[in-house]
């Protein structure tokens, strides 16, 4: 009786060591997972092949109030990169092309951009008064275009899957799509768009939809290139989870096709989603300074 007490007390210490094991490796499948979602989070740190790089951290300071951490993260470097990229890459082209009247490599390639822009974004949307504007849509397409790539690169990052990056894209576009209005209309015209040209007993109804309006278009700017770029990656981080929920390799060429493909997408997404930004901003930049257009062919 006693020898059998025993068997069964070794046996239920097997069986629960049998399922500790289990369990500390079903949880580290989903830390697994956890930690490739994360991935495509902000982090103050660099992930790097042998481990990872702490950025540097300042407490927060107190601003009217308003307490701001101006800590480095992930997005911040990878921002940084991209502006030191397109920075490089404008400075080398205009040598390039300052050399030799023919442009060729590096100039003959930003060349096609820039020809790009101008005649299929710039002047169907602005027509020639937008060309003093080129500057500001190359810089935009170029930053945009370069922090979408980088979240392509392994151990990369895409700045543009942060709200924060976005929103101050859309802030510049706001300002710049008042800006060019005001300066082809005048400053009272600009007011008097407000009002929708109607009667001014439907001022009170007009004005803060007019208001509204102008709010609502650098908003669309900076929600859709975040989700677009954030959709992406989450795509990809759920097809090769399901390896890890099926819990088995069989499974694995599947969601590693499918998330191969979805790869080549981002790829071409990333361009696109530069040449939308840059698109709508001059599509709303040209609805403002045709308002002037219009009344003086009126009159």
């Amino acid at each position: 009786m006693s020898s059998v007490i025993d068997t069964l007390k070794s046996s239920q210490h097997t069986i629960s060591a049998m399922t500790d094991t289990v369990a500390a490796h079903t949880e580290h499948k989903e830390n697994i997972f956890v930690e490739l979602l994360h991935h495509t989070q902000d982090a103050p740190y660099l992930e790097v092949p042998f481990g990872y790089i702490n950025l540097p951290h300042f407490p927060p300071v107190n601003l009217f109030g308003i307490e701001i951490d101006f800590s480095i993260t992930k997005h911040v470097f990878f921002l940084w990169i991209s502006a030191i990229i397109v920075l490089f890459i404008a400075v080398a082209a205009a040598r390039k092309n300052t050399k030799s009247k023919i442009p060729k490599g590096i100039g003959n390639f930003i060349e096609v951009f820039v020809v790009f822009i101008r005649d299929e974004i710039v002047m169907p949307n602005m027509g020639k008064e937008g060309v003093r504007y080129m500057p500001y849509f190359l810089t935009t397409f170029f930053f945009i275009l370069i922090m979408n790539l980088t979240g392509l690169v392994p151990y990369g990052s895409t700045s543009t899957s942060n709200v924060s990056v976005t929103a101050a894209l859309a802030l510049i576009a706001f300002v710049m799509i008042q800006a060019s209005a005001i300066r082809q209309q005048g400053f009272g015209h600009y007011l008097a768009h407000l009002t929708g040209g109607v009667h001014w007993i439907l001022w009170p109804i007009m004005i803060p939809i007019e208001i509204l309006g102008l709010f609502t278009k650098p908003f669309a700017l900076c929600i859709r290139l975040f989700a677009n770029m954030t959709g992406g990656h989450i795509v990809i981080v759920s097809l090769i989870g399901l390896i890890f929920i099926f819990k088995t390799i069989w499974v694995a060429p599947i969601p590693i096709a499918f998330a191969v493909g979805i790869y080549i997408l981002e790829l071409f997404v990333a361009f696109l989603q530069a040449y939308i930004f840059t698109m709508l901003t001059s599509l709303f930049m040209g609805l403002g300074m045709q308002v002037s257009t219009d009344k003086e062919n009126s009159h």
